[in-house]
């Protein structure tokens, strides 16, 4: 049985990954903010009150578990919808905090034990626009795409311990989270929910959303030993992007 830490695993594409872990047999925690999703948790899935953006935090969590075999730096947040120009520097701060800094304190205090052992994955959610950018979306895209050589470099630094690191860039997924993203750019660029909703469909090669399984299963599999040779990869789950942002 493995051990699988899964940062923001209480919903959405986290929670997806938890109980498809779970489901694989593997001991899995998560840490989260939300307190409701926290508390409404399976009994096979062991949940901590715990900001990403937090070390102290961090560091308590990892100790409480111990060894761990499996990390999902998970955590995230959309961030600002708007203009480089007009993006408040606060707004700027929190959404790579609990982007980039959450995932690198979660692969700070995992690493450790993971090369004591001599094994281990390291699994980041970064997004496609963390390949291609995405206007009206700079703080969000910015650390999507330094999670990107975040995860290069922990590959480097980890290999010769036998501990792999690989990246997964989701499309749009279906959910609360991207509703709201949804709305923040229809009333950005003054259109409609669905017309917003159509463009991001129509911009990858199969017309469609993702949903968070498709994410959950694409982690596991690179946890896996199937995956044992494969570390340093950026894979996108998101139907083929032909256009990060098309005009509908």
């Amino acid at each position: 049985m493995r051990r699988v830490l899964i940062t923001a695993g209480a919903s959405g594409i986290g929670l997806a990954m938890a109980q498809a872990f779970a489901t694989n047999g593997d001991a899995v925690w998560v840490t989260d903010v939300d307190g409701d999703a926290l508390a409404a948790l399976p009994d096979n899935i062991t949940g901590w009150s715990c900001d990403a953006a937090d070390e102290a935090g961090m560091s308590e969590v990892m100790a409480e578990i111990g060894a761990l075999d499996v990390l999902c730096a998970n955590a995230g947040i959309a961030g600002p919808t708007a203009a480089i120009e007009d993006v408040a520097l606060d707004d700027w701060r929190t959404c790579v905090s609990v982007n980039l800094e959450g995932a690198f304190l979660a692969t700070k205090h995992a690493l450790p034990a993971m090369k004591k052992a001599g094994r281990g994955a390291v699994v980041f959610t970064s997004s496609t626009a963390g390949i291609y950018g995405y206007p009206n979306r700079a703080p969000y895209a910015a650390a999507k795409w330094a999670i990107i050589g975040l995860m290069k470099t922990v590959a480097m630094e980890s290999g010769p311990f036998g501990v792999r690191a690989n990246g997964i860039c989701p499309g749009a997924v279906e959910g609360v989270r991207m509703e709201g993203v949804l709305a923040r750019e229809a009333a950005a660029k003054g259109m409609t929910r669905d017309q917003v909703y159509d463009g991001y469909a129509a911009g990858t090669s199969m017309r469609s959303f993702v949903e968070a399984h498709d994410i959950a299963d694409m982690a596991v599999f690179l946890a896996s030993d199937a995956a044992r040779m494969v570390s340093g990869q950026v894979i996108a789950v998101d139907g083929h992007t032909e256009n990060p942002d098309p005009k509908v």
